[in-house]
């Protein structure tokens, strides 16, 4: 699940000079696609690294992938260029966009020392997750550019296959799950990402292995859940953490995970973090893509 690029493919990334992304809506605008295709699949062993890439993230057992541009954010900066460059690998995958219209197309994850622990931004342990759980139409990826790590070693990423998971429960839980009982979150000022969706099943009915889980272990503590539906979201939780996966990003690492596959979160950042300068603390970027209706899913 971690794509190393070879080094004839990054010096011709290095030596390019993609033009500024435009939107069309909420979505990169298919000029903007057009052209990024261009120029980066003219690159040496680009289209055997984007086909790995999407292989990592829908093949079988798949679902998530770490592109490691770590050289190219060394060489270049974590600035314009190597933004557009990275938003090109998205691009290979589905189509990029940004439900939230008062940031850009890419939104910054930083760290607030005084926010709350349990949120992205926040120092504590960011318990499994998708993003927009309560939407009608959630990203179908969510990705993760690693501008800087936790310097104090913090921080790490953590990743679960969730329908492993659910396959791991009792049936009776499992039809628990599937019941239109559950509800997390506000939701105002959003593009492309649908209607509310309050309540919702976690299950939605799909075959095994299919569809969204529609989970996040913050509403066991932060929704009014029934007794009986808490404690099956509560087992998939336990779950989740049996199975996780977890590794460090470094600098430069491009994280992509199927939101139809896997969840994920992030561990607590090392303790002293108001000790950091706020411009030298963990900071990442956040992007959504959309695959495109009659293009299959990630599942």
């Amino acid at each position: 699940m971690f794509i190393d690029i070879s080094s004839d493919l990054e010096a011709a990334l290095t030596d390019l000079s993609l033009p500024a992304w435009h939107l069309d809506g909420s979505f990169l605008a298919p000029t903007t696609i057009e052209r990024y295709r261009t120029e980066v699949r003219a690159a040496p062993r680009f289209t055997e690294t984007a086909t790995t890439l999407r292989n990592a993230l829908t093949g079988d057992g798949g679902g998530y992938a770490v592109l490691r541009l770590g050289n190219l954010a060394k060489t270049l900066g974590t600035g314009d260029q190597f933004r557009r460059l990275a938003t090109a690998f998205a691009a290979e995958v589905a189509v990029p966009f940004s439900p939230f219209p008062r940031w850009p197309l890419w939104k910054d994850v930083g760290v607030k020392v005084d926010k709350d622990p349990g949120k992205s931004s926040g120092i504590g342990y960011n318990a499994f997750h998708m993003d927009l759980v309560n939407a009608t139409l959630p990203p179908d990826y969510t990705t993760l550019l690693c501008v800087r790590p936790d310097p104090l070693g913090g921080g790490l990423s953590i990743l679960s296959d969730a329908h492993a998971a659910v396959a791991r429960l009792p049936e009776d839980s499992r039809a628990l799950l599937a019941e239109s009982s559950y509800h997390y979150g506000n939701f105002f000022d959003l593009f492309s990402v649908g209607e509310e969706y309050k309540p919702f099943p976690i299950l939605n009915g799909s075959g095994p292995g299919e569809g969204f889980v529609r989970f996040t272990a913050k509403m066991l503590e932060r929704s009014q859940l029934g007794q009986a539906h808490a404690a099956a979201a509560r087992e998939l939780a336990e779950e989740l953490v049996r199975g996780q996966v977890s590794f460090m990003l470094q600098p430069g690492d491009y994280l992509i995970v199927a939101q139809r596959r896997f969840l994920h979160g992030r561990e607590a950042l090392h303790s002293g973090q108001e000790t950091v300068p706020a411009a030298d603390r963990r900071l990442l970027l956040q992007l959504f893509l959309r695959t495109p209706a009659g293009a299959g899913s990630a599942a």
